[in-house]
């Protein structure tokens, strides 16, 4: 039998130029209401002028190999398919908001329009149909590589075997499956 999928994503932050195109295809994919994100860009700038300088890291859900949001939820609406992507399942959703609060990468937001939490699904409707999640579609500089870290073929293995890279928060336990490149 094949070892099942497993997807992640890698994160080349050195290529984003803060244009968020993937925040908004984010938005209008997953019809996100106004105010609220399932990704985000952090930005950071610094020096003085003439020497000024910025970096943005794009931030969303980690899709956990050992989700903490996932082990709290007391309905099971937060859950782990087999490919490894977290998903919130909306009608067994009471809205107790403990899957935010578990979360250490502030991945989460609570809908006010539906009443439950809701987070990045790496686009899974998608995924399903053999599409890239909006995000990695829409990003004019590539910063995000997606694909099964199972397939020794994909460009994402590649990226993971040729480039040293770091997860955030690693001593959460969580075993995040967001890679950025160093």
């Amino acid at each position: 039998m094949a070892n099942p999928k497993r997807y992640a994503m890698v994160l080349d932050s050195r290529k984003c130029i803060d244009c968020k195109a993937c925040v908004v295809a984010c938005k209008a994919e997953n019809d996100v209401p106004p105010g609220v994100f399932r990704n985000r860009i952090n930005a950071e700038h610094g020096g003085a002028f003439p020497r000024l300088r910025a970096s943005f890291d794009p931030e969303q859900c980690h899709h956990c190999d050992n989700p903490s949001c996932v082990r709290v939820c007391p309905t099971g609406a937060s859950f782990q398919r087999e490919d490894g992507i977290v998903q919130v399942r909306e009608a067994d959703c009471i809205g107790c908001k403990y899957c935010m609060i578990a979360c250490p990468y502030d991945a989460r937001f609570f809908n006010e329009e539906t009443r439950v939490v809701d987070k990045c699904t790496f686009c899974a409707h998608r995924v399903d149909r053999g599409e890239l999640p909006a995000c990695v579609e829409t990003c004019p500089s590539k910063v995000r590589t997606f694909g099964d870290l199972t397939d020794p073929r994909s460009a994402l293995h590649a990226l993971l075997e040729s480039r040293r890279y770091r997860v955030l928060k690693p001593q959460t336990g969580n075993g995040p499956q967001l890679y950025y490149l160093l």
